[in-house]
């Protein structure tokens, strides 16, 4: 199995790259989406606040590689882009359970995550600059930075959202195509 598996903070980009990651026919599993539904499963609202808590408070009682862990059920096909990586704990699960991986930074300075963050309009956003920081915090508490630290490549998205997905593009493909040539 090819696994490519995405660390970046929120508002980086890394939903474009699933939609890149599509259009090359590769499957993708969004990590947010499984805490998203564990926080509807709690009858919580999907909120900042509601998903924060949930994956805080997963991560306390399960470690800090919880996510990781509940994603490996569902990595079945042969090519996959698995998305949010928060963790160096959570780039080790997946290493230990696919010797083919590629971990895919993807930076955006924070001005930019913030003007994309509070024009995308989702729900688990949040409303504010304060929000905002309070988030890349939780963030940088959870290990992200040690994800990204742990990258085997890297994509920097100032630019347009074209620019982006040209990159995306170049990237997936060099990936995909080494994976076909060994």
């Amino acid at each position: 199995m090819k696994l490519i598996v995405t660390a970046g903070m929120p508002g980086s980009g890394k939903d474009e790259l699933i939609e890149v990651a599509h259009s090359l026919g590769l499957a993708t599993l969004k990590m947010g989406d499984l805490v998203r539904d564990e926080t509807r499963r709690r009858g919580l609202q999907v909120t900042n606040a509601n998903v924060a808590r949930v994956a805080s408070e997963e991560r306390d009682k399960h470690g800090p590689a919880v996510w990781a862990q509940r994603a490996l059920p569902k990595l079945t096909e042969t090519r996959m882009l698995v998305d949010g990586c928060r963790s160096d704990a959570e780039v080790s699960v997946f290493r230990h359970n696919f010797g083919d991986l590629t971990v895919l930074a993807i930076f955006a300075s924070p001005e930019t995550r913030y003007d994309r963050m509070t024009s995308r309009g989702r729900h688990d956003d949040g409303a504010s600059l304060q929000d905002f920081y309070d988030r890349d915090r939780r963030e940088l508490k959870w290990g992200i930075g040690n994800a990204l630290a742990l990258a085997d490549r890297m994509i920097v998205n100032e630019g347009s959202l074209d620019e982006f997905r040209r990159a995306a593009r170049t990237v997936l493909e060099a990936i995909l195509r080494r994976d076909d040539d060994d």
